[in-house]
Protein backbone atom coordinates (compact mmCIF):
# COMPACT_ATOMS: atom_id res chain seq x y z
CA UNK A 1 0.00 0.00 0.00
CA UNK A 2 1.37 3.44 -0.92
CA UNK A 3 -0.44 5.23 1.88
CA UNK A 4 -0.52 2.83 4.79
CA UNK A 5 -3.67 3.39 6.87
CA UNK A 6 -3.20 4.12 10.55
CA UNK A 7 -4.52 1.18 12.55
CA UNK A 8 -5.21 0.99 16.28
CA UNK A 9 -5.90 -2.22 18.19
CA UNK A 10 -8.03 -1.22 21.16
CA UNK A 11 -8.57 -3.73 23.94
CA UNK A 12 -11.28 -2.91 26.47
CA UNK A 13 -10.46 -4.45 29.81
CA UNK A 14 -12.39 -5.09 33.00
CA UNK A 15 -10.55 -7.26 35.51
CA UNK A 16 -9.03 -9.27 32.67
CA UNK A 17 -5.47 -9.32 33.93
CA UNK A 18 -5.02 -13.05 33.42
CA UNK A 19 -6.00 -12.74 29.75
CA UNK A 20 -3.77 -9.74 29.16
CA UNK A 21 -0.80 -11.63 30.58
CA UNK A 22 -1.59 -14.59 28.35
CA UNK A 23 -2.54 -12.96 25.05
CA UNK A 24 -0.90 -9.52 24.84
CA UNK A 25 2.39 -10.99 23.56
CA UNK A 26 0.58 -12.28 20.45
CA UNK A 27 -0.91 -8.84 19.80
CA UNK A 28 2.50 -7.20 20.19
CA UNK A 29 3.87 -9.62 17.59
CA UNK A 30 1.46 -8.21 14.97
CA UNK A 31 3.25 -7.15 11.80
CA UNK A 32 1.22 -4.12 10.72
CA UNK A 33 3.59 -1.13 10.40
CA UNK A 34 3.13 1.63 12.95
CA UNK A 35 0.41 -0.27 14.80
CA UNK A 36 -1.03 1.49 17.85
CA UNK A 37 -1.99 -0.73 20.77
CA UNK A 38 -4.34 0.85 23.28
CA UNK A 39 -5.71 -0.57 26.50
CA UNK A 40 -9.01 0.94 27.57
CA UNK A 41 -9.75 0.09 31.18
CA UNK A 42 -13.23 0.11 32.71
CA UNK A 43 -12.14 0.82 36.30
CA UNK A 44 -10.67 -2.62 36.95
CA UNK A 45 -10.02 -3.66 40.52
CA UNK A 46 -7.40 -6.31 39.69
CA UNK A 47 -3.76 -5.66 38.75
CA UNK A 48 -4.44 -5.13 35.03
CA UNK A 49 -3.30 -1.53 34.74
CA UNK A 50 -0.28 -1.95 37.02
CA UNK A 51 0.80 -5.00 35.02
CA UNK A 52 0.66 -3.11 31.72
CA UNK A 53 2.51 -0.09 33.09
CA UNK A 54 5.27 -2.28 34.47
CA UNK A 55 5.68 -4.72 31.60
CA UNK A 56 4.46 -2.91 28.47
CA UNK A 57 5.23 0.81 28.86
CA UNK A 58 4.74 1.42 25.11
CA UNK A 59 1.06 0.48 25.32
CA UNK A 60 -1.16 3.50 25.74
CA UNK A 61 -3.62 3.23 28.64
CA UNK A 62 -6.91 5.12 28.73
CA UNK A 63 -8.73 4.70 32.04
CA UNK A 64 -12.46 5.19 32.50
CA UNK A 65 -13.65 6.38 35.89
CA UNK A 66 -16.12 3.48 36.21
CA UNK A 67 -17.36 0.41 34.39
CA UNK A 68 -19.44 1.70 31.49
CA UNK A 69 -19.86 -1.75 29.98
CA UNK A 70 -18.64 -2.85 26.58
CA UNK A 71 -20.60 -0.13 24.83
CA UNK A 72 -19.95 2.92 26.98
CA UNK A 73 -16.40 1.85 27.67
CA UNK A 74 -15.49 1.66 24.00
CA UNK A 75 -17.35 4.88 23.16
CA UNK A 76 -15.32 6.81 25.71
CA UNK A 77 -11.99 5.21 24.84
CA UNK A 78 -12.28 5.42 21.04
CA UNK A 79 -13.17 9.11 21.22
CA UNK A 80 -9.55 9.58 22.33
CA UNK A 81 -7.88 7.42 19.68
CA UNK A 82 -6.72 8.78 16.33
CA UNK A 83 -6.55 6.17 13.55
CA UNK A 84 -8.05 5.33 10.16
CA UNK A 85 -9.11 1.91 11.37
CA UNK A 86 -10.13 0.69 14.80
CA UNK A 87 -9.77 -2.97 15.73
CA UNK A 88 -11.89 -3.71 18.77
CA UNK A 89 -10.26 -6.79 20.27
CA UNK A 90 -11.36 -8.78 23.30
CA UNK A 91 -8.69 -9.39 25.91
CA UNK A 92 -9.26 -13.17 25.63
CA UNK A 93 -8.23 -13.40 21.96
CA UNK A 94 -4.99 -14.86 20.62
CA UNK A 95 -3.85 -13.51 17.24
CA UNK A 96 -1.14 -14.62 14.83
CA UNK A 97 1.40 -12.52 12.89
CA UNK A 98 -0.19 -11.16 9.71
CA UNK A 99 -3.76 -11.30 11.01
CA UNK A 100 -4.40 -7.62 10.29
CA UNK A 101 -3.13 -7.32 6.70
CA UNK A 102 -5.78 -9.38 4.82
CA UNK A 103 -8.69 -7.68 6.59
CA UNK A 104 -7.41 -4.16 5.89
CA UNK A 105 -6.68 -5.13 2.26
CA UNK A 106 -10.27 -6.37 1.89
CA UNK A 107 -11.71 -3.22 3.46
CA UNK A 108 -9.52 -0.93 1.36
CA UNK A 109 -10.81 -2.64 -1.81
CA UNK A 110 -14.30 -1.11 -1.53
CA UNK A 111 -15.27 2.28 -0.04
CA UNK A 112 -18.67 0.87 0.92
CA UNK A 113 -17.11 -1.65 3.32
CA UNK A 114 -17.51 -0.19 6.80
CA UNK A 115 -16.74 -3.15 9.07
CA UNK A 116 -15.29 -6.65 8.94
CA UNK A 117 -14.21 -9.57 11.07
CA UNK A 118 -11.72 -12.44 10.71
CA UNK A 119 -12.48 -16.12 11.10
CA UNK A 120 -13.09 -16.81 14.79
CA UNK A 121 -11.91 -20.18 16.07
CA UNK A 122 -11.93 -21.63 19.57
CA UNK A 123 -8.78 -21.14 21.61
CA UNK A 124 -9.44 -24.37 23.52
CA UNK A 125 -10.20 -26.43 20.39
CA UNK A 126 -8.40 -24.78 17.54
CA UNK A 127 -10.09 -26.86 14.83
CA UNK A 128 -13.53 -25.75 16.01
CA UNK A 129 -15.36 -22.51 15.28
CA UNK A 130 -16.03 -20.21 18.21
CA UNK A 131 -19.57 -19.34 19.23
CA UNK A 132 -19.24 -15.54 19.23
CA UNK A 133 -18.56 -15.08 15.52
CA UNK A 134 -17.36 -18.22 13.73
CA UNK A 135 -17.25 -17.53 9.97
CA UNK A 136 -19.41 -14.41 9.88
CA UNK A 137 -22.73 -13.38 11.39
CA UNK A 138 -26.23 -13.67 9.93
CA UNK A 139 -29.74 -13.00 11.24
CA UNK A 140 -33.09 -14.64 10.54
CA UNK A 141 -36.52 -13.14 9.87
CA UNK A 142 -37.35 -13.11 13.61
CA UNK A 143 -34.13 -11.47 14.74
CA UNK A 144 -32.23 -14.56 15.88
CA UNK A 145 -28.51 -14.12 15.17
CA UNK A 146 -26.44 -17.08 14.01
CA UNK A 147 -23.18 -17.72 12.19
CA UNK A 148 -21.67 -19.81 9.48
CA UNK A 149 -20.20 -22.50 11.67
CA UNK A 150 -22.55 -21.99 14.64
CA UNK A 151 -26.28 -22.55 14.95
CA UNK A 152 -27.57 -21.98 18.50
CA UNK A 153 -25.39 -24.27 20.67
CA UNK A 154 -24.15 -26.45 17.79
CA UNK A 155 -20.64 -25.47 16.69
CA UNK A 156 -18.97 -26.95 13.62
CA UNK A 157 -15.42 -28.08 13.01
CA UNK A 158 -13.46 -25.88 10.62
CA UNK A 159 -12.85 -28.10 7.59
CA UNK A 160 -12.37 -25.24 5.16
CA UNK A 161 -16.07 -25.20 4.29
CA UNK A 162 -16.29 -21.45 4.92
CA UNK A 163 -12.98 -20.34 3.43
CA UNK A 164 -14.55 -17.83 1.06
CA UNK A 165 -14.52 -14.22 2.20
CA UNK A 166 -17.72 -12.31 1.56
CA UNK A 167 -20.48 -10.07 2.78
CA UNK A 168 -22.32 -10.97 5.99
CA UNK A 169 -24.90 -9.28 8.22
CA UNK A 170 -22.77 -8.63 11.30
CA UNK A 171 -19.18 -8.88 12.47
CA UNK A 172 -18.29 -10.18 15.91
CA UNK A 173 -17.32 -7.66 18.57
CA UNK A 174 -14.63 -10.07 19.76
CA UNK A 175 -12.45 -8.89 16.86
CA UNK A 176 -14.22 -6.07 15.04
CA UNK A 177 -12.48 -4.03 12.33
CA UNK A 178 -14.22 -0.75 11.54
CA UNK A 179 -13.28 2.39 9.65
CA UNK A 180 -13.16 5.33 12.03
CA UNK A 181 -15.19 7.56 9.71
CA UNK A 182 -18.04 5.05 9.70
CA UNK A 183 -17.79 4.51 13.47
CA UNK A 184 -18.23 8.27 13.87
CA UNK A 185 -20.99 8.45 11.28
CA UNK A 186 -22.98 5.72 13.03
CA UNK A 187 -22.38 7.28 16.45
CA UNK A 188 -20.53 4.31 17.90
CA UNK A 189 -22.26 1.79 20.14
CA UNK A 190 -25.66 2.35 21.70
CA UNK A 191 -24.84 2.48 25.41
CA UNK A 192 -28.24 1.22 26.47
CA UNK A 193 -27.17 -2.23 25.26
CA UNK A 194 -24.32 -2.23 27.85
CA UNK A 195 -23.03 -5.55 26.44
CA UNK A 196 -24.18 -8.29 24.03
CA UNK A 197 -25.59 -7.71 20.52
CA UNK A 198 -24.29 -4.14 20.48
CA UNK A 199 -22.10 -5.04 17.50
CA UNK A 200 -25.11 -6.46 15.64
CA UNK A 201 -26.97 -3.22 16.26
CA UNK A 202 -24.00 -1.20 15.00
CA UNK A 203 -23.63 -3.35 11.88
CA UNK A 204 -27.37 -3.20 11.18
CA UNK A 205 -27.32 0.58 11.43
CA UNK A 206 -24.40 0.69 9.02
CA UNK A 207 -26.25 -1.59 6.60
CA UNK A 208 -29.32 0.62 6.86
CA UNK A 209 -27.02 3.42 5.67
CA UNK A 210 -26.07 1.32 2.64
CA UNK A 211 -22.67 0.11 3.83
CA UNK A 212 -21.26 -3.43 3.75
CA UNK A 213 -20.06 -5.72 6.54
CA UNK A 214 -17.55 -8.39 5.56
CA UNK A 215 -16.05 -11.69 6.71
CA UNK A 216 -12.38 -12.23 5.90
CA UNK A 217 -11.50 -15.92 5.76
CA UNK A 218 -7.79 -15.22 5.23
CA UNK A 219 -7.40 -13.91 8.78
CA UNK A 220 -7.81 -16.20 11.80
CA UNK A 221 -7.95 -15.41 15.52
CA UNK A 222 -8.58 -17.68 18.50
CA UNK A 223 -11.15 -16.70 21.11
CA UNK A 224 -11.58 -18.09 24.62
CA UNK A 225 -15.14 -16.73 24.98
CA UNK A 226 -17.17 -16.06 28.11
CA UNK A 227 -14.26 -14.33 29.82
CA UNK A 228 -16.43 -11.75 31.60
CA UNK A 229 -19.93 -13.24 31.58
CA UNK A 230 -20.15 -16.97 30.95
CA UNK A 231 -23.10 -18.66 29.25
CA UNK A 232 -24.59 -19.75 32.59
CA UNK A 233 -24.87 -16.21 33.96
CA UNK A 234 -28.51 -15.03 34.23
CA UNK A 235 -27.38 -11.43 33.69
CA UNK A 236 -26.12 -12.51 30.27
CA UNK A 237 -29.48 -14.20 29.61
CA UNK A 238 -31.22 -10.96 30.55
CA UNK A 239 -29.05 -8.86 28.26
CA UNK A 240 -29.39 -11.22 25.32
CA UNK A 241 -33.20 -11.33 25.46
CA UNK A 242 -33.67 -7.62 26.17
CA UNK A 243 -31.11 -6.45 23.64
CA UNK A 244 -32.49 -8.69 20.92
CA UNK A 245 -35.85 -6.92 21.24
CA UNK A 246 -34.16 -3.51 21.25
CA UNK A 247 -32.30 -4.54 18.11
CA UNK A 248 -35.54 -5.24 16.28
CA UNK A 249 -37.29 -2.10 17.50
CA UNK A 250 -34.45 0.14 16.40
CA UNK A 251 -33.59 -1.28 13.00
CA UNK A 252 -36.74 -2.68 11.42
CA UNK A 253 -39.43 -0.52 9.78
CA UNK A 254 -42.22 0.20 12.29
CA UNK A 255 -44.88 -2.25 11.12
CA UNK A 256 -42.38 -5.02 10.48
CA UNK A 257 -40.94 -4.49 13.97
CA UNK A 258 -44.44 -4.52 15.45
CA UNK A 259 -45.14 -7.94 13.90
CA UNK A 260 -41.75 -9.52 14.59
CA UNK A 261 -41.56 -8.34 18.21
CA UNK A 262 -45.08 -9.68 18.81
CA UNK A 263 -43.96 -13.06 17.52
CA UNK A 264 -40.78 -12.93 19.56
CA UNK A 265 -42.70 -12.41 22.81
CA UNK A 266 -44.41 -15.75 22.26
CA UNK A 267 -41.19 -17.46 21.17
CA UNK A 268 -39.36 -16.08 24.21
CA UNK A 269 -42.16 -17.39 26.41
CA UNK A 270 -41.35 -20.88 25.13
CA UNK A 271 -37.72 -20.28 26.05
CA UNK A 272 -38.82 -19.20 29.55
CA UNK A 273 -40.76 -22.46 30.00
CA UNK A 274 -37.77 -24.41 28.73
CA UNK A 275 -35.56 -22.77 31.37
CA UNK A 276 -38.10 -23.71 34.04
CA UNK A 277 -38.22 -27.29 32.81
CA UNK A 278 -34.43 -27.45 33.05
CA UNK A 279 -34.49 -26.08 36.59
CA UNK A 280 -32.94 -22.75 35.56
CA UNK A 281 -35.28 -20.49 37.49
CA UNK A 282 -32.91 -17.50 37.50
CA UNK A 283 -32.65 -17.62 33.72
CA UNK A 284 -36.43 -17.85 33.40
CA UNK A 285 -36.77 -14.80 35.66
CA UNK A 286 -34.14 -13.02 33.57
CA UNK A 287 -36.29 -13.52 30.44
CA UNK A 288 -39.30 -12.10 32.26
CA UNK A 289 -37.34 -9.09 33.47
CA UNK A 290 -35.97 -8.53 29.97
CA UNK A 291 -39.52 -8.28 28.63
CA UNK A 292 -40.59 -5.97 31.45
CA UNK A 293 -37.61 -3.69 30.84
CA UNK A 294 -38.29 -3.58 27.11
CA UNK A 295 -41.97 -2.67 27.58
CA UNK A 296 -41.12 0.06 30.08
CA UNK A 297 -38.49 1.35 27.66
CA UNK A 298 -41.09 1.59 24.88
CA UNK A 299 -43.43 3.45 27.22
CA UNK A 300 -40.65 5.86 28.11
CA UNK A 301 -40.67 4.86 31.77
CA UNK A 302 -37.31 5.07 33.51
CA UNK A 303 -36.13 1.68 34.68
CA UNK A 304 -34.54 1.59 38.12
CA UNK A 305 -33.42 -2.03 38.24
CA UNK A 306 -32.56 -5.04 36.16
CA UNK A 307 -34.09 -7.90 38.09
CA UNK A 308 -30.90 -9.94 38.14
CA UNK A 309 -27.63 -9.27 39.89
CA UNK A 310 -25.43 -6.89 37.95
CA UNK A 311 -21.85 -8.09 38.56
CA UNK A 312 -20.29 -4.79 37.56
CA UNK A 313 -22.46 -2.32 39.52
CA UNK A 314 -23.07 -0.71 36.17
CA UNK A 315 -24.27 2.84 35.83
CA UNK A 316 -27.94 2.97 34.89
CA UNK A 317 -27.76 4.60 31.50
CA UNK A 318 -30.60 6.41 29.77
CA UNK A 319 -31.54 4.95 26.36
CA UNK A 320 -29.88 6.45 23.31
CA UNK A 321 -31.82 6.98 20.11
CA UNK A 322 -29.24 6.11 17.43
CA UNK A 323 -32.00 5.81 14.84
CA UNK A 324 -30.75 4.35 11.58
CA UNK A 325 -30.75 6.55 8.52
CA UNK A 326 -32.59 4.18 6.22
CA UNK A 327 -31.24 5.54 2.99
CA UNK A 328 -30.28 2.36 1.18
CA UNK A 329 -31.25 -0.89 2.89
CA UNK A 330 -28.52 -3.52 2.54
CA UNK A 331 -30.05 -6.76 3.76
CA UNK A 332 -27.24 -9.03 2.58
CA UNK A 333 -26.79 -11.70 5.22
CA UNK A 334 -30.44 -11.86 6.32
CA UNK A 335 -32.18 -15.26 6.26
CA UNK A 336 -35.85 -15.03 5.30
CA UNK A 337 -36.74 -18.22 7.15
CA UNK A 338 -36.77 -19.16 10.84
CA UNK A 339 -33.69 -20.84 12.28
CA UNK A 340 -35.76 -21.84 15.34
CA UNK A 341 -38.06 -23.90 13.10
CA UNK A 342 -35.14 -25.12 11.04
CA UNK A 343 -32.96 -26.12 13.99
CA UNK A 344 -35.47 -27.61 16.42
CA UNK A 345 -38.01 -29.06 13.97
CA UNK A 346 -36.19 -29.69 10.70
CA UNK A 347 -32.90 -30.55 12.45
CA UNK A 348 -30.91 -28.09 10.34
CA UNK A 349 -27.93 -27.89 12.69
CA UNK A 350 -25.43 -26.49 10.16
CA UNK A 351 -25.42 -23.35 8.07
CA UNK A 352 -25.15 -25.47 4.93
CA UNK A 353 -28.39 -27.28 5.89
CA UNK A 354 -30.42 -24.07 5.60
CA UNK A 355 -32.60 -23.34 2.59
CA UNK A 356 -30.00 -21.35 0.68
CA UNK A 357 -32.62 -19.68 -1.53
CA UNK A 358 -33.90 -17.92 1.59
CA UNK A 359 -30.59 -16.15 2.14
CA UNK A 360 -30.71 -12.56 0.92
Amino acid sequence: MINTPKVAVVILNWNGGKYLKQFLPSVLASTWPGLQIVLGDNASTDDSVAFIKENYPTIRIIQNDQNYGFTGGYNRVLSQVDADYYILLNSDVEVVPGWIEPVIALMESDPLIAAAAPKLLSFAQKKMFEHAGAAGGFIDAFGYPFCRGRMFYEVEQDLGQYNQSGEVFWASGASLFIKKKHWDEAGGFDEYFFAHMEEIDLCWRLKNMGYKVMYCAESIVYHVGGGTLNAENPFKTYLNFRNNLLLLKKNLPFWRAFFVIGMRFWMDLLALFRFLAEGKRKDAWAVSRAHQNFVLHILGIKVSGYGVKDPSNMQKISPQTHKSKRTAHNLKGMYKGSIVWGFFVKKQTKFTNLDQQDLV
